[in-house]
């Protein structure tokens, strides 16, 4: 099974990919650590590719994140595509707690957490555009599974 989750930041990405993970048996990855590599720098679209086509020899694979523009084969190569479109109220109390708890060191954060990440994090959240990610899914609509909460997949049979 092949899985891909997608979403913006703070929609649960993660902690569904983890859960899934676990229940299945199956590796996770974030697309966040394909694009940059382990010193923050961002790879070359080659390198992504190359990298996530080895991903995809696997039999079965979780793969988490913003979908950016030019890895829209992801979805060709998915069995399963879930959208996570949660409430921007919601993201953004995630967004808050994410911080604090970054702050505390309770949460390891692949970003230096700082109140200008928050401040970012609020303006991704509220321009990202579903309806566009929609579109960009909708030809593959027979894999595709919109959740407005993450205990919702619970719904679903992968």
């Amino acid at each position: 099974m092949k899985v891909l989750i997608i979403g913006i930041v703070a929609s649960g990405k993660s902690t569904l990919s983890k859960r899934l993970s676990s229940m299945y048996n199956i590796d996770r990855y974030e697309i966040d650590e394909v694009v940059y590599d382990t010193s923050n720098n961002k790879r070359s679209i080659e390198e992504q590719e190359k990298i996530f086509k080895k991903i995809n020899k696997n039999k079965d694979w979780i793969i988490e994140g913003v979908l950016r523009k030019h890895l829209d084969y992801l979805l060709e190569w998915s069995d399963k595509i879930i959208i996570l479109d949660i409430p921007i109220r919601v993201r953004k109390y995630r967004i808050i707690k994410r911080y604090i708890k970054q702050k505390l060191g309770i949460e390891k954060s692949g970003y230096k957490p700082s109140i200008n990440m928050v401040k970012n994090m609020f303006k991704w959240t509220k321009e990202f555009d579903y309806d566009e990610l929609i579109k960009r899914c909708s030809k593959y609509s027979d894999k595709v599974i919109v959740l407005n909460k993450v205990s919702d997949i619970n719904k679903y049979s992968l």
